[in-house]
């Protein structure tokens, strides 16, 4: 597990933001998990444009995940995904009556209508 600190010059991995209302959500949720450290964000195969994001509560670190904080939020990427979703900012937002996570993808080519899947 490493936690980067991203610049230009030293080529490390984009970093994964959080918004401040994605992190006092996130930071509620976490509170509400017993054990969380964190959140993961993840990559699957699906979706109509390729890939789906994933997010879920981490509780111990895996070998290949870089840590990325945003306020004293975590964010956990294994390195697999970091290809994919780095320089991704994560939004908090109220649409119409409901609430979701947005992923704003600097490197997405193509997003699906619902905004869940992508691909690079």
């Amino acid at each position: 597990m490493t936690v980067e600190s991203w610049s230009p010059a030293n080529d490390q991995p984009e970093p994964v933001r959080l918004t401040e209302a994605a992190v006092a959500h996130v930071r509620d949720q976490i509170a509400q998990h017993h054990g969380a450290v964190g959140i993961r964000l993840g990559t699957r195969k699906s979706g109509c444009s390729g890939f789906m994001y994933h997010l879920d509560f981490v509780e111990h670190a895996a070998d290949d995940d870089t840590v990325f904080e945003s306020d004293d939020v975590r964010v956990f990427v294994d390195s697999e995904s970091l290809k994919l979703v780095g320089g991704t900012t994560i939004d908090y937002v109220q649409d119409g009556i409901s609430r979701v996570m947005r992923f704003n993808n600097p490197h997405a080519q193509d997003t699906c209508g619902c905004g869940e899947s992508f691909s690079v």
